[in-house]
Order: structure tokens, then sequence, then C-alpha cells
């Protein structure tokens, strides 16, 4: 991990693109066992991703991992509606199949960036869909 993050460090986009696909791999046989999880957050910490980046992309990947929308946009609840819209927008750009195929990415990283897509979307609906938050200011 050390050594792909010195690879990527400029990059963090394509460190994001691997943790994706070590979701995917981790949940392969249908099952997140404590230990890839214990794994996966070190690989994450390596990469120098945030707590909430983990736990967006956990939140993905992972049946039984809280569904929450803030966390899978990597927001808080008690951003307003328009700081939450234009993060969700920038991970529209960033995630968008059509940026990735751009990018030269293989056509697996392309299917998973369709379903970050459509979990992206699905969390904003949810979130744009609510009448507020806690802090009330949605």
């Amino acid at each position: 991990a050390r050594r792909i993050h010195s690879m990527f460090a400029d990059d963090p986009t394509t460190l994001c693109d691997l943790m994706e696909g070590l979701f995917h791999i981790a949940m392969a046989d249908g099952f997140y066992h404590p230990g890839e999880n214990e794994f996966l957050e070190e690989v994450s910490r390596i990469f120098g991703q945030t707590p909430q980046q983990f736990q967006a992309l956990r939140a993905r990947f992972v049946p039984d991992a809280p569904k929450d929308p803030f966390t899978v946009l990597g927001v808080s609840p008690d951003m307003t509606k328009d700081e939450i819209r234009k993060h969700w927008r920038k991970l529209v750009r960033d995630t968008h199949p059509d940026a990735m195929i751009a990018r030269g990415v293989p056509e697996e990283a392309v299917r998973l960036a369709e379903k970050r897509m459509i979990d992206i979307n699905r969390a904003w609906d949810e979130i744009n869909g609510c009448c507020g938050n806690a802090a009330g200011n949605l």
C-alpha cells in the first residue's frame, strides 16, 4: 500500500479507484470479514483518505453497513443544502463513467463507476427530497 501510495501520491482519484477495487474484491465472496475491514481501513489511511471517505466507500460496498446518505456522499448533516449540492456535483463530475473512460481506466473500473454514480445519485435524491436535517438547514 505504501508503494502504491508513493506511485500515485499526486493522484487521489486513482487511489480512490484502487480502494473501490479492493472493496469489490473483499465482497466477492459475499462476506465482509472484520479482518478485511481492518486491512482496508489501514490501506485507506496509508492512501491518505479521511475516515469519512473510508466510511463512504464502506457504506456503498458492504451490504450491512449503514446506508446514511450523508455518509455515502462524504458530507456532514449540518452542511447547508447548497454545500452538499456542490459536493455532490463534484462527485458526479469525478465519478462519471465518461470521465473514467477518458482517464483510460479498465472496463471493470468503469462498471464500478457506474455503480458509484447510482449510489451517489440515490444519496443525493434522498437528501434533496428530505424536509430537513439535524441542523434544520436543508
